[in-house]
């Protein structure tokens, strides 16, 4: 199956489109119906990209979003979750299209948790134009928690 890629936004800096291809790669290479959906590519301050993949369980409940999986794996390689930069998520449309999507409401808290400032790539729903968020904006009024 071929699927069309994303076309980065003009204002997407070149290290978040390599974020990108490598998040579309990897669902391209793994993507499931039903099983995994989503992947997620995210880089820290140092340059380095971790990647996660949706796991989707019989019971809702036991699915992991892709989102979790690279934030754990980035933090398995070492790397402090406040130091995570960016992240960008995506899925594959039925009409064999990528979409980078925003990450769920239970992904916007871990993320903003761990990485307040981090940049957030999602497409916005009023426009379909794909913009960059700070993590800690996609939950207006959270209540922070010190770790």
């Amino acid at each position: 199956m071929t699927i069309i890629p994303v076309t980065p936004p003009a204002s997407m800096p070149p290290d978040d489109v390599e974020l990108l291809e490598h998040a579309q790669k990897l669902l391209g290479r793994v993507w499931t119906s039903g099983r995994h959906e989503v992947a997620t590519a995210l880089r820290t301050t140092d340059g380095a990209v971790h990647t996660g993949v949706h796991v989707e369980g019989s019971c809702r409940r036991s699915s992991i979003c892709a989102e979790g999986v690279a934030l754990g794996t980035a933090r398995g390689a070492g790397n402090p979750l406040a130091e995570v930069a960016s992240v960008v998520s995506v899925q594959i449309k039925p009409a064999g299209t990528f979409r980078i999507i925003a990450p769920c409401g239970v992904c916007r808290e871990l993320i903003s948790d761990y990485s307040p400032e981090a940049t957030v790539w999602l497409t916005a729903p009023a426009t379909d134009e794909v913009i960059a968020v700070r993590a800690l904006d996609l939950l207006p009024e959270k209540s922070r928690r010190v770790w």
